[in-house]
């Protein structure tokens, strides 16, 4: 990357796809050669996409330079739009062979070896073998050595392709024809299996790409029309017809279904939807016909801001990466210099003859190579990002997914997070109720019920809602009385005049306040009082000159498996839970009993929250914040990682938290904060393979045991196994309890 660049219009940025990009550390030095492109602002290469965004200064024409030189650094870049267009689709035998030709020539290299060593066993004249030997070299060696030319000429500097280049010239030079050839033939074939592997964990990450249709149905004047869905315009309506994934978000505005969300939230179980519910792009519509009105233009639906969230994380280096990309920058010319010095050195003191010391030399050489450790963090944060977005996670970087593994402490937002965030009815009670009837058998419960709801439907308030709902619910209707004069007392209650009689709906207090003529019995206030002390919100009805007195309560109510979800995380190695709420303390106590938490904090403004996460962070070190809305902004920007819940259709959850859980329940928490751990396990487990086999290598090449094939196998082998063990996230499952 350039330093004290121009400002430019990020407009401007192009797009390329990458081809034979199989090597870490060689996609580096390739970024390295194209940011010093006269015109380039800015290139970055990622390399596991094997994508390469190019930003030019002030609009300049760079894209055939840059062409130019990937085409001579051995990695062809063409526009990324072009992907699975005509060009990918040819399958005639010429494109196959151009595509590949790496390893047609990998495998003439083999042949050739095996031919050299059957004339050896035969008694061939040695220059025979050797000239089958050299053909192998340079069959198999060609792109290597056009690679390494290639970005010698461009970086000034070793990359792999140059380091294995010297050491099978230097094979040959020393006479080592055989060992020549088998350094080009493994390193050829292992960069084959490399970009056969490095492809398969590509198209798993691509796939999520795949979810959504790239054509949808647009109905328009009684006529369907089939058209690209970046043709669509917010307001139009598109047909998705049974059995079909869900092209746009939008609004169902006629037809039911059910509703696969999984590729979404990961939720295993099909939601019901019918007129007036949203629906999401990539989704998949079940047995009914819908008609659906588009909400979001194809670019900026759900969908589309997750794949464009999942590629940003997959471009930031984690703490990992970052620590393994320096000690690479510093550990090649350092090794590179140990084989100069083992190659030289010991000979001019007469310690042993120049074959010798110069063949030891060229395996510390190739032991220089830092790819296996180069790739060892990015294939496993990009695997683990790539896996917890199909299930339903979102996790926006390497440094959030690293950060989740250390989590010690988990703060929770209740509301709408521990809670469903919705007051329900959970209980009416007359004056005149008994015990042995229910609430919906008491005829005076339901007039009771009735006449709130008709004061209430005037009210917007959570609480009057929630009255409206379960009056609704019941079948009860408040359409035919008169309802004039409601006023809301904010904060205590409201009152109004239904059917000529005054009715006031409030809390306990303001009953007492407004209506001090209206009996109050002790038995009715202790069933309000034992009401409020179960953790319900009270709202006593009363009518002085009608005879409707009693009361309503309601709660929020536990979502489900909350508990469950404790234990879980008590499991995964979680020290603490705690709950932050701006409700009552005895609210806050049962909620936190019902759900498992360690401990809770109540009547907190949004900065008290800040200040309790910074509490827990001086205690615990690291610390997550879990919540669902804006007014928990404050606290999950304060956290070590901050967690969204419920962010399918939230843009603000989405940009505000590091980490959002796509479905609106906790049930994924636990996956996320497991798979973090076994991603820094896996992390872990790479860089000292990598470094361990590297440490064996250099004291056996010094001590003179290894050799060059050797060297190539264990480097080449390193590289496969780091890649295939951090490709194993991409099978991670939630564990269960």
């Amino acid at each position: 990357m350039k330093n004290n660049v121009p400002e430019h219009n990020p407009q401007a940025e192009i797009l390329f796809q990458v081809d034979n990009l199989d090597c870490a550390d060689c996609a580096l030095h390739f970024e390295q050669a194209l940011a010093d492109i006269p015109g380039v602002v800015e290139a970055h290469v990622d390399f596991m996409r094997a994508r390469l965004r190019v930003i030019p200064q002030n609009g300049a024409d760079v894209s055939h330079a840059v062409q130019a030189k990937a085409q001579l650094m051995g990695y062809p870049v063409r526009a990324a739009n072009t992907i699975g267009g005509a060009a990918s689709a040819d399958k005639s035998w010429k494109s196959y062979l151009k595509e590949h030709r790496h390893d047609l020539t990998t495998a003439l290299s083999g042949l050739f070896i095996l031919l050299a060593q059957s004339f050896h066993w035969l008694g061939a004249p040695v220059w025979t073998v050797n000239s089958l030997f050299g053909l192998a070299i340079l069959s198999g060696g060609y792109y290597v050595a056009r690679s390494a030319l290639g970005s010698l000429r461009a970086t000034h500097s070793l990359d792999m392709n140059t380091l294995m280049t010297l050491a099978a010239l230097g094979a040959i030079g020393i006479g080592e024809w055989a060992e020549g050839a088998m350094v080009m033939f493994l390193f050829s074939l292992g960069s084959s299996l490399e970009l056969y592997t490095m492809n398969k964990a590509r198209n798993a990450i691509g796939s999520l790409v795949d979810l959504s249709p790239r054509e949808a149905i647009r109905l328009r004047g009684g006529r369907e029309e089939r058209l690209p869905i970046e043709s669509l315009a917010v307001g139009d309506t598109i047909l998705v017809r049974p059995g079909e994934r869900i092209s746009m978000d939008g609004l169902i505005e006629s037809g039911n279904s059910a509703v696969n969300q999984a590729p979404l939230t990961g939720e295993s179980v099909p939601v019901e939807k019918s007129a007036g519910d949203r629906v999401f792009a990539g989704t998949l519509n079940g047995q009914g016909a819908l008609s659906v009105k588009v909400t979001h233009l194809a670019a900026d639906n759900t969908m589309a801001r997750i794949i464009s969230m999942v590629e940003e994380a997959e471009a930031q280096r984690a703490p990992s990466q970052r620590f393994v990309d320096t000690f690479a920058r510093y550990y090649t010319p350092v090794v590179v210099a140990v084989a100069a010095s083992v190659a030289i050195i010991p000979a001019l003191l007469g310690l042993g003859d120049w074959t010798t010391w110069l063949y030891r030399g060229l395996v510390l050489l190739v032991i220089g190579c830092p790819c296996a450790l180069v790739i060892s963090t990015p294939v496993s944060i990009v695997s683990a990002i790539a896996r917890a977005a199909r299930l339903g996670v979102l996790i926006k970087g390497g440094v959030y997914l690293e950060e989740l593994g250390k989590i010690r402490a988990i703060a929770f937002d209740k509301t709408g997070t521990l809670t469903l965030g919705q007051p329900q009815v959970v209980a009416t009670q007359c004056a005149q109720h008994t015990l042995q009837a229910t609430t919906e058998d008491c005829t005076t419960c339901k007039r009771l019920l009735v006449t709130a709801a008709a004061v209430e439907s005037r009210s917007a308030h959570p609480l009057a809602q929630a009255v409206v709902r379960e009056a609704t619910r019941q079948g009860l209707d408040w359409s035919s009385d008169a309802i004039d004069e409601v006023q809301a007392v904010s904060g205590r209650g409201v009152h109004g005049i239904i059917g000529g009689h005054r009715i006031t709906v409030g809390s306990h207090s303001y009953i007492h306040d407004s209506q001090p003529n209206s009996p109050h019995d002790a038995a009715f206030c202790e069933a309000v009082e034992s009401a409020e002390a179960a953790g319900s919100t009270v709202m006593v009805v009363d009518c002085a000159d009608c005879g409707v007195q009693g009361f309503i309560s309601v709660a929020d109510s536990l979502r489900a498996g909350v508990a469950d979800v404790m234990a879980q995380l008590k499991n995964a190695g979680i020290i603490k839970t705690i709950m932050l709420t701006g409700d009552n303390p005895t609210i806050a106590s049962l909620i936190s009993q019902q759900a498992g938490i360690d401990e809770f904090r109540a009547n907190l403004l949004p900065s008290d929250k800040v200040t309790v996460v910074e509490e827990l962070i001086a205690q615990y070190g690291r610390v997550a914040m879990v919540g669902d809305g804006v007014n928990d902004a404050p606290a999950l920007a304060r956290a070590t990682v901050g967690i969204a819940m419920g962010a399918a259709g939230s843009p603000t959850a989405l940009e505000i938290a590091d980490v959002a859980l796509m479905a609106d329940n906790l049930s994924h928490l636990p996956f996320a904060i497991q798979l973090g751990q076994r991603t820094v396990r896996i992390i872990k487990q790479n860089i000292v393979f990598a470094l361990a086999l590297k440490a064996i290598f250099l004291t056996l090449a010094i001590t003179g045991v290894a050799t060059l094939w050797m060297a190539v196998f264990a480097d080449v082998g390193a590289s496969l196994i780091v890649i295939l063990n951090g490709m194993r996230l991409l099978r991670a499952r939630p564990k269960s309890n």
